[in-house]
């Protein structure tokens, strides 16, 4: 599943980002990195970007840039 998938309210854990170059090492930067929980918190009213909470700070993001970050539900959690 990737972090786009994610409803609102739920949390995951990173399993791995995907995405070539710049683009790779941007979302990196970001602090998307594995094993790090991500929350889904809003998705804009025509469904681009979304905003999850990540490393303590909201973050928004493209939904083209969300479908290569590869996620895995919490423990506990069912998506």
């Amino acid at each position: 599943m990737t972090l786009d998938e994610l409803p609102v309210g739920r949390s995951a854990v990173i399993k791995a980002v995907r995405g070539q170059g710049s683009l790779r090492l941007r979302l990196l930067d970001m602090g998307l990195i594995p094993r790090t929980k991500v929350t889904m918190q809003k998705v804009a009213p025509m469904g681009d970007p979304i905003e999850i909470m990540v490393r303590g700070y909201e973050l928004t993001l493209r939904i083209e840039d969300a479908k290569n970050i590869d996620i895995e539900p919490e423990t506990g959690d069912k998506v």
